[in-house]
Formats: structure tokens, C-alpha cells, sequence
């Protein structure tokens, strides 16, 4: 077997065992055992189950780091300065999302590794993808900043997660959704149908009221 195979093997069954099991469940002999290599191929190629986990990601988001790049720069240079619009700043982060995945495995898989980044991610995959990939969403987070003046840093923080949580949970169960939308309503839906029915949602949640200031607790009699 090729090198290039066996890194194929390892990075294809890994991802799919993280997405279904998450990474704490997910031993390195079940992903050998699956993948139909020893654990010394693991070692050599990788050398722990942590630069495992951060080369499953990397798959990923090596190439969507370089088009959401490239999406970003041609935005900017479309507006010329002017800040951009939410909604196209949301349009092209979500083209680009699914874009990516074609290129590797389901879109579904994709999704679930990145809710994954979130609740399970431990110390060294946090810093791996603020190290090897904050520059791009640094970049995004700043063009956001200035498309929403009107919000406070840390009400822009929490909405954004709103809004990613809303996409991670809506795309990872994509399979179910359809079933769903077929079963009881009779719609076929594709990815990109349920994009364009999620795109209002997350744009009116980013342009929601600020919600009110928590209401002054009374003085406790001393």
C-alpha cells in the first residue's frame, strides 16, 4: 500500500469515526481496526492522536481558508472601500462552506467536525486552528464589525455563535431535515434550497433589537 493510501485510509476513517462517536470516544485502534492499518502507521504518519485530529481538520479548512480568502478579496474589491453588506458577507461565507466538502467527503460530516470543534475541542485544536487558520476569520469578524456599527463587540461575539450554532445544527442533520420536509410536507429539498431559507433567518437575527439591560437587583436591607 502507497504511503499517499494509507494517509488517505487513516484521514477517511478518522473523520467519519470523530464526526459519529467524537474524538474522547474515538480510539486510535477502533480507526486502525476500520481503516485496515496497524497502529505503527498511525504513529509514523501522524505521531499522536492529537495531530490526528488537527490533520482531519486541516483538510478542511486548508482549502476553505484559501477561497474564503479569495471571496473576501473579491468582495472588497467590489465595494471599493464601502463597507459590505451583511447579507453578502453572509452569502459568501455560506458559498464557501459549501463548497468545500465537495471536494472531500458530505457536507454533513463537515458540519458535525465543526460543532465538534466547539464542544469537544480540547486546549491543542483551539490553538491549532487560531494558530493556522484566525487570520481568516479575524478578517471576516472585522468586515462583520462594520457592516453591524450598531452592536457592542460583546452582543456582536454572541450572535455570531447564535448564528453558527444555527448552521452547524441545521446542516449536520441535514438527512433528517429532508426526510422530514418530504414525509410531511411533500417538499424535495437541496442543500442550496435550505441555504436560501436559512440565509433570512440569520441575517434578521444579526439585525435583532439589542435586548433590554438586565433589570437593577434591589439593595439587600443591611
Amino acid at each position: 500500500m502507497a504511503q499517499t493510501d494509507t494517509v488517505t485510509r487513516i484521514l477517511d476513517t478518522a473523520e467519519v469515526l470523530f464526526a459519529e462517536r467524537g474524538f474522547a470516544e474515538t480510539s486510535l485502534r477502533t480507526i486502525t481496526s476500520k481503516a485496515r492499518v496497524n497502529l505503527a502507521a498511525v504513529n509514523y504518519h501522524f505521531g499522536s492522536k492529537k495531530a490526528l485530529i488537527q490533520a482531519v481538520f486541516s483538510r478542511y479548512l486548508d482549502p476553505f481558508t484559501v477561497r474564503f480568502h479569495h471571496a473576501l478579496d473579491e468582495l472588497e474589491a467590489q465595494h471599493a472601500g464601502a463597507v459590505i453588506p451583511l447579507e453578502q458577507l453572509l452569502e459568501t461565507m455560506a458559498r464557501t462552506v459549501l463548497e468545500v466538502p465537495a471536494e472531500k467527503h458530505s457536507l454533513k460530516v463537515f458540519m458535525k467536525l465543526l460543532g465538534l470543534a466547539y464542544s469537544q475541542a480540547q486546549g491543542h485544536l483551539r490553538r491549532h486552528i487560531q494558530e493556522e487558520y484566525g487570520s481568516v476569520f479575524t478578517r471576516f469578524t472585522d468586515l462583520v464589525r462594520r457592516a453591524t456599527p450598531e452592536l457592542p463587540d460583546a452582543e456582536r461575539f454572541w450572535r455570531l455563535h447564535f448564528v453558527l450554532g444555527t448552521v452547524i445544527f441545521t446542516l449536520s442533520g441535514l438527512d433528517a431535515l429532508r426526510d422530514i420536509a418530504e414525509k410531511d410536507y411533500h417538499e424535495h429539498v437541496s442543500v442550496r434550497d435550505l441555504i436560501r431559507r436559512l440565509r433570512p433567518v440569520v441575517v434578521a437575527a444579526m439585525n435583532a433589537p439589542l435586548p433590554p439591560p438586565p433589570a437593577a437587583q434591589p439593595a439587600k436591607a443591611s
